[in-house]
């Protein structure tokens, strides 16, 4: 039965998780550095890698939602960089995938400010907090 499949690639069919995009604000030296210069952002989170503090300031799944994101905090005057994560937390992704329709809608700066906000805090509660 396998030999009709030999030498081509297996695709898993049912994958629990997807690659996001996650917005990168900066990269700082320390933590103060880091606080100092994230001030103006209403909400982010960083991860800790060696010994440098990556920031981010939005999560999203959706390449038009990544491109509308990327304009409005250009709007604001940041530099954005794009890091993609693999996340198999369903409970995240499900959460994410209603803020990626209403994001999707939307062109209200307030709006997009606020969904980042809700995204980031959803993904420090059910991931980084599940981690700790």
């Amino acid at each position: 039965m396998f030999k009709q499949y030999k030498d081509k690639e297996f695709l898993s069919v049912s994958s629990t998780g997807e690659t996001l995009f996650f917005l990168q604000a900066g990269v700082y030296s320390n933590k103060e550095a880091m606080e100092k210069g994230m001030t103006k952002f209403s909400y982010y989170i960083y991860n800790k890698e060696k010994n440098m503090y990556y920031t981010y300031v939005g999560i999203t799944k959706d390449e038009k939602n990544l491109e509308k994101l990327k304009g409005y905090f250009k709007k604001l005057g940041y530099d954005i960089y794009i890091k993609q994560v693999y996340i198999s937390n369903v409970a995240f992704i499900s959460v994410l995938n209603q803020y990626e329709i209403v994001l999707k809608e939307t062109t209200d700066n307030k709006v997009i400010e606020s969904i980042c906000s809700q995204v980031l805090s959803k993904y420090e509660e059910l991931i980084l907090d599940d981690q700790n």
